[in-house]
């Protein structure tokens, strides 16, 4: 049924791209960019990510169903890369849904965060079992408790900076607009393949693409909307982040927000941006492990993968199978797993299954309607995708096309296979 409009498509990409890039990758995209050099790497991730969500618009309107880029690449390109969009997705977004359920067990318990994450994706998990009503339901309330706290941090951190600067000039940040870092363009790049993971989001609009009411419709208005509302948003913080704690703070910072309320004299107020952050990164959950669960669907009514996925249930209409699924290996991962790795093994697949996207959209005729130079955005996207995806840590880069290799091995033999036992 599909029962979702363009407000709630756009809470639904809201819901799954705040908090990702403000409360956990701010940090290592200053470490690895400096200060004028976070802002700059912020916007060619925006860039990127707009090309991208205008691809994939395009591409969401002629194919209206769930599965994203797994059914485009098959349907532009072919079974391959299709298949290869959606072993990356899956994989990519499994391990974010892992980094994200680690940052909610730092932020609310420190001493027991596997624990907290555990619990954190059961919870998350039995939301979406009861049906794509509840998962807007519930991302609505979640972001509008998100947009509360970040709007207190950006008072805060501007009426403080604003003292400090009448009082010492100079005294707060340290020269951090000033400050590109000594990393230069290599290190922008880095950190804007880092902050696509704040980004990458919007995809779940795409996903839902069978829930939505008027796809063809719905999803060109909401991608570029929700996009568009959070990359502001992050500008702002990361303007008034790096002007209270500088670059070098900023960088070796754990929780970046809370700090800023810290520094400018409101420690009390720490605690509300901590629990703020741990709402913020479950909404993200929320969204990451529906939109896992259905890419699985898709791929399963295709046999990519085992087809006892595609089971939907007969009540509330999702993959419970494909879902639970999920939620067993993400909890898997994070007994074992690292925030930071698997953000950049997680920006080093997604980044290749955009990179699908917009050689999918190349494809596609021109759009009369359209003022956007369609095909150039998605000549751009290709190139900025490929060229942040090797731009990440070696050891992201190795880990991410070592497994997207795997899966094109796994492929390979599958189709052998089917081909022998086809010729019997």
């Amino acid at each position: 049924m599909r029962r979702l409009g363009v407000a709630d498509a756009v809470v639904v990409g809201l819901g799954a791209m705040l908090g990702a890039g403000i409360f956990v990758v701010f940090a290592p995209a200053a470490a690895a960019a400096g200060g004028t050099g976070l802002l700059l790497a912020l916007t060619l991730a925006g860039f990127v990510a707009f090309c991208n969500a205008t691809s994939s618009a395009r591409l969401a309107a002629h194919y209206p169903e769930s599965g994203g880029t797994y059914v485009y690449g098959r349907e532009r390109l072919g079974p391959f890369a299709g298949f290869l969009a959606g072993w990356g997705f899956v994989v990519g977004k499994t391990a974010s849904c892992a980094a994200m359920a680690l940052t909610v067990g730092a932020y609310l318990w420190p001493g027991r965060a596997r624990l907290v994450a555990v619990i954190a994706i059961a919870a998350v998990t039995a939301v979406n079992l009861r049906g794509v009503g509840k998962t807007a339901l519930a991302t609505k309330v979640l972001v509008g408790v998100v947009l509360g706290v970040l709007s207190l941090v950006v008072v805060v951190g501007l009426t403080g900076f604003a003292a400090e600067r009448i009082g010492d000039v100079g005294s707060v940040g340290g020269g951090a607009l000033s400050d590109a870092g000594g990393a230069g363009a290599p290190g922008v790049l880095t950190a804007a393949g880092l902050l696509f993971f704040a980004f990458a989001g919007y995809a779940r609009i795409a996903t839902l693409g069978e829930e939505v009411r008027d796809p063809g419709r719905t999803i060109p208005r909401a991608v570029p909307l929700a996009l568009g509302m959070v990359l502001a948003i992050y500008l702002v913080l990361a303007v008034i982040t790096l002007g209270v704690l500088g670059p070098d703070r900023l960088a070796a910072s754990a929780a970046p927000l809370a700090d800023v309320v810290t520094t400018v004299g409101l420690p009390g107020l720490a605690w509300v941006v901590r629990a703020g952050a741990a709402v913020a990164v479950t909404g993200v959950l929320l969204s990451l492990l529906a939109g896992v669960g259905r890419t699985l669907l898709a791929m399963a009514r295709r046999r990519d993968v085992p087809v006892g996925l595609a089971a939907v249930h007969r009540v509330h209409r999702v993959p419970y199978r494909a879902e639970l699924a999920v939620a067993v290996v993400v909890a898997a991962v994070v007994l074992v797993g690292d925030v930071r790795g698997a953000i950049g093994f997680s920006s080093c697949t997604v980044l290749v299954y955009y990179a699908i996207t917009n050689a999918a959209a190349l494809t596609l005729g021109r759009d009369p309607g359209r003022r956007l130079p369609v095909r150039l955005l998605a000549v751009l996207g290709l190139a900025g995708c490929v060229t942040l995806a090797v731009s990440l840590p070696p050891t992201s880069v190795g880990a991410g096309f070592g497994v997207l290799a795997l899966g094109a091995g796994w492929y390979a033999l599958r189709r052998r296979y089917l081909e022998h036992a086809g010729g019997r």
